[in-house]
């Protein structure tokens, strides 16, 4: 009888309203504990076994969330059910929005403000970085092959993957998810992966020795000297940004090909009717039916093409007159320590963005409605 009446007080003190709600305090106060602890340990153990650094992660990362999320529902479960339906999203969603206002806002703020400082983010210099962004002439070469990528890689990738994507369409099954897999494969590499492949691709050895390279192997054969493609300017540009198109053809073929299998055959077969060959088709009724999607394969692409690094770092380290806003940012900040600059430059990569951003999320709705 003792252990029933002790359970039952225990019962009776959890189901008290003010109870619950210093215990999920107590407990999420706790957990923000553990969690910055767990971040300072990973932050420190340089020197740590890999095992105990990943279980670490796995249980502050895991557990942490876990016991958050507990304490917000033990919150939310005090309400009225009228009142706890609307307010259960947002205590769920409230730890993933603090995290990116700590994470992403902050120094977001915080790279705007050093934009406005000298190398050393110790004094305010005004428009100075800026002003050598858009003035000097080395400068004025990275951002003119930045835009040589915006407007070459999204365009001849999107281009590409719907010309795929409609060819494909009429291949039998079994041949169409074949063809599909192979040209999608190298969406599986990583940008650096893709880039050592590509520079064995491009190698060069000097005339009279054995070329380990496809491309001076093959022009080697057919009687020329060997060249070092990726030194060649302006074309080492377009070599670069072939690696892109490579990268991006796969993603943009799925998702062309899917809004082209979309399109009502009615039309189709009404602009048959009416006169139009395939190709006259094609552009008066298939564009048109997926410009959507086009628009937001090219602009995605763009995405990844603006922040672009690790293709340029790998291949060239931004030399021979291929350097990028991305990698010189990284130079900036990380190489020349000049953390003014750098972030000057990041400034206006995420200015350029924006409008991206919102074309998508518009686009996104547009799609869903």
């Amino acid at each position: 009888m003792s252990d029933v009446a002790e359970s039952r007080t225990i019962s009776e003190i959890l189901e008290n309203p003010r109870i619950r709600v210093v215990f999920a305090l107590v407990v999420m106060a706790l957990t923000l504990v553990l969690l910055a602890g767990g971040f300072v340990f990973l932050r420190d153990a340089t020197r740590a076994p890999r095992l105990v650094i990943a279980s670490v992660a796995l249980i502050i990362g895991v557990g942490g969330i876990w016991a958050l999320f507990y304490a917000m529902n033990t919150i939310a479960e005090l309400f009225r059910p009228s009142v706890r339906d609307r307010v259960l999203p947002y205590v769920f969603m409230a730890p993933a929005v603090l995290a990116l206002g700590f994470y992403i806002v902050w120094p977001a703020i915080n790279t705007i403000n050093i934009s406005f400082m000298d190398r050393f983010g110790n004094e305010y210099i005004g428009l100075e970085n800026y002003a050598f962004i858009f003035t000097n002439e080395a400068m004025l070469v990275v951002l003119r092959n930045t835009l040589l990528w915006v407007l070459l890689a999204p365009t001849v990738a999107t281009a590409l993957g719907l010309l795929i994507a409609v060819m494909v369409d009429r291949f039998k099954p079994t041949a169409e998810k074949i063809v599909k897999s192979l040209i999608f494969l190298p969406m599986a590499i990583s940008f650096v992966g893709a880039s050592v492949i590509w520079r064995f691709v491009y190698a060069y050895q000097p005339p009279g020795l054995p070329q380990i390279g496809i491309l001076n192997a093959i022009h080697t054969a057919l009687g020329n000297d060997p060249l070092a493609w990726i030194t060649l300017r302006p074309w080492n540009n377009l070599f670069l940004i072939f690696i892109m198109v490579w990268l991006q053809t796969g993603f943009a073929m799925v998702i062309l090909s899917a809004a082209v299998k979309g399109v009502p055959r009615d039309l189709l077969e009404a602009a048959r009717i009416d006169g139009a060959g395939e190709v006259r088709s094609f552009f008066s009724v298939t564009i048109p039916y997926i410009q959507g999607t086009i628009l937001t394969v090219l602009t995605t692409i763009v995405f990844l093409v603006l922040k672009i690094f690790d293709v340029a770092y790998v291949m060239t380290s931004g030399q021979y007159g291929t350097n990028i806003v991305a990698l010189r940012m990284y130079q900036e900040a990380f190489v020349q320590r000049n953390f003014g600059r750098g972030s000057a430059l990041a400034v206006v990569l995420f200015v350029v963005v924006i409008p991206l951003l919102v074309r998508n999320v518009r686009g996104l709705k547009e799609t869903r409605g």
